[in-house]
């Protein structure tokens, strides 16, 4: 990021292959749309490479891309959900889950795709039931790799919420889930 900053533009396409996959997942978990998704993922990109040179060397780039993610996400429910908690169970406009390229490699075979495809289903399901301040703290742990005084610092809460919050997410997911 520092070459990036200095105006080394090749310098960009590394970051945007390290992290563009997980940033996805994380927007699309968070909205359930696809192309919703891909309009905030490309929001966010576009906020990466506006706020360049308002980045500092003092925290990993990936604290920062999801602090912009997290806050483009942020905005978007309130937006929609006009200071409601929950956000719809709906996977996607037509309720059908996200295409299984998302979730499964390309290489399995169709049944295995299949049972996949019904596991992923019910994760998102799971995720959707989630109270919105758990959803976030699971996904920024788990999409965004980012460690619980991150998720504290970027969320302004302590860290010890932060810790509570994923124990009660991961009890909850688990619970969801027991039967897959």
């Amino acid at each position: 990021m520092q070459r990036y900053q200095d105006g080394d533009a090749a310098a960009f396409e590394p970051l945007y292959r390290r992290h563009r996959d997980a940033v996805y997942r994380y927007l699309l978990r968070g909205v359930q749309q696809p192309a919703l998704a891909g309009e905030l993922f490309q929001d966010v990109w576009t906020g990466v490479v506006r706020a360049r040179g308002d980045w500092q060397p003092r925290a990993r780039f990936a604290t920062w891309l999801y602090r912009i993610a997290h806050n483009r996400l942020i905005d978007h429910w309130r937006s929609t959900t006009q200071g409601k908690e929950a956000l719809p169970d709906e996977a996607d406009d037509d309720g059908r889950p996200p295409p299984p390229e998302l979730w499964a490699p390309a290489h399995e075979r169709p049944d295995q795709r299949l049972l996949q495809q019904e596991r992923a289903g019910r994760l998102q399901q799971a995720l959707a039931a989630l109270p919105l301040v758990q959803r976030e703290a699971f996904l920024l742990h788990e999409e965004g790799g980012l460690t619980l005084d991150e998720i504290a610092e970027l969320s302004q809460v302590g860290r010890e919420t932060i810790k509570s919050r994923l124990r009660y997410a991961l009890a909850k997911l688990r619970e969801a889930l027991a039967d897959v």
